[in-house]
């Protein structure tokens, strides 16, 4: 048998503790019987926070319908060890029982005829903050190299109240990406 470092037994007995006060933490098992203790006031602050991305995204997708786009959710993403494109997967929702789509990435495909039989094909990410991460950004270059987009836009809340500002891809991170 191993021996347990001291610093591990008193965070695991800490974990303990916290698992046992219900008035501040909540707890879950994985099927291998361990526990994961939760804050309820993080578990309330996350809820709200995918709420309110929740609306920012319909927002930005009513917003775009409004100056003659048209919008829809996009189902695939890029697999970031091979760099191809796969379709999102899918979760499973136990309180319908039934798979529903995951977004993709990025979260919408807008589509807006320029003449005759040319288009204009952007993909759209929505963040509240406008930032991406690591690997957002990778995707983003990978979509624009391998040209499945045209653009790629960044949606994010505006200054004034109920505004939605868009940054395109290219402009904001410049040189890096774009190679």
């Amino acid at each position: 048998m191993e021996k347990v470092s001291k610093e591990r037994k008193e965070r695991v007995m800490e974990k303990v503790r916290k698992a046992g006060d219900p008035e501040n933490y909540e707890t879950e098992w994985d099927e291998e019987g361990r526990f994961k203790s939760k804050e309820k006031v993080k578990v309330k602050r996350g809820r709200a926070s995918k709420g309110a991305g929740a609306r920012f995204e319909l927002r930005v997708r009513r917003d775009l319908e409004e100056k003659g786009r048209i919008v829809d959710k996009w189902s695939n993403n890029v697999d970031a060890k091979e760099w191809k494109l796969i379709i999102a997967r899918k979760i499973f929702n136990p309180f319908k029982k039934f798979m529903v789509p995951s977004a993709g990435f990025p979260d919408f495909i807008s589509i807006k005829q320029i003449h005759d039989w040319a288009y204009s094909v952007i993909g759209v990410e929505v963040k509240m903050n406008g930032n991406l991460s690591k690997i957002e950004k990778q995707k983003c270059a990978w979509y624009l190299q391998n040209k499945v987009f045209s653009e790629i836009w960044i949606a994010r809340k505006g200054e004034k109240r109920g505004v939605v500002e868009y940054d395109d891809f290219s402009e904001k991170y410049g040189e890096k990406y774009n190679n």
